[in-house]
């Protein structure tokens, strides 16, 4: 797949902008990425989710097995930072109000099933055909030292601007993507960084944690020379969809599902999962 070519099956993609949302809030734009899934798998609809946190160090499971999760959580507290432990997989990522958090989910049945890399380059080509030009290519490469390494970090020049996850369930996928916009990437990488040398001690970048180098990470605006603001990427990534696809943007239609006794009954499954979860934190 070289191409957007899974939306001309779609006429329309829903979608949903939560903003920016606050420690109380945390759990739920991960408690509806399960929920939204499963609804476009049985619905055949596909479904754009925007989301931020206000200032959190989202873990990754891994992250909860460091030698002393205790120090690491302080250390983050100290610079700033909440946490909370994610359901998808990787390993720890900063996020904050210069940070957007996009979930592109999709039906995925056995007659038009994407193989995870497909997954993963189907957001790739979405970003590239928003951002790229010829004096910015982006590329998808495993950028070592950076925080939650992965083989489809998006980067220009060598510095990663973001990272890729995905969550499966049945008949749906949400591929989930963050994007350093602008603000303090220096301060994130740094926070990381410490996170693991408080956590790992004398393992700091052995095992599968990385050694985090904030000089191989950079904020989107800084490496496209161009102030853009989270709200500009937004415009610019559904503008990518319509121009390219001819596709609708529906951003009322899941007013009504989110009052449905379903929505409501498999939202709160998925907040106490995420409750139980984070017990790991206390």
């Amino acid at each position: 797949m070289n191409d957007l070519e899974w939306f001309p099956h779609f006429d329309s993609v829903y979608l949903y902008d939560q903003q920016c949302l606050t420690e109380k809030d945390y759990f739920l734009p991960f408690a509806l990425t399960d929920v939204l899934t499963t609804f476009a798998g049985i619905n055949q609809q596909p479904i754009i989710h925007f989301w931020q946190l206000d200032q959190a160090m989202i873990l990754g499971m891994k992250d909860t097995r460091v030698t002393d999760l205790s120090a690491g959580l302080t250390s983050l507290r100290k610079a700033g930072y909440n946490s909370i432990v994610r359901n998808a997989g990787g390993l720890g990522v900063i996020a904050d109000k210069g940070v957007l958090n996009v979930s592109l989910i999709l039906p995925n049945t056995s007659d038009k099933k994407l193989s995870i890399d497909q997954g993963y380059t189907l957001m790739w080509e979405w970003i590239k055909h928003t951002f790229e030009n010829t004096s910015h290519k982006i590329n998808a490469f495993e950028v070592t030292e950076s925080y939650c390494p992965g083989t489809f970090d998006l980067s220009i020049d060598g510095k990663k601007f973001a990272g890729i996850a995905q969550r499966r369930v049945k008949n749906g996928i949400s591929v989930m993507i963050y994007l350093s916009v602008n603000g303090d990437q220096q301060k994130r990488s740094e926070s990381v960084r410490d996170f693991y040398k408080a956590s790992l001690g004398t393992d700091f970048g052995k095992n599968g944690y990385p050694p985090v180098n904030p000089d191989v990470m950079a904020n989107l605006e800084d490496l496209l020379q161009t102030k853009l603001s989270v709200s500009d990427v937004k415009r610019q990534l559904l503008g990518t969809l319509i121009s390219k696809n001819k596709i609708t943007v529906n951003d009322q239609a899941l007013s009504a599902l989110f009052q449905t006794e379903w929505f409501i009954t498999e939202t709160d499954k998925q907040l106490e999962k995420m409750k139980q979860r984070n017990q790991l934190l206390r």
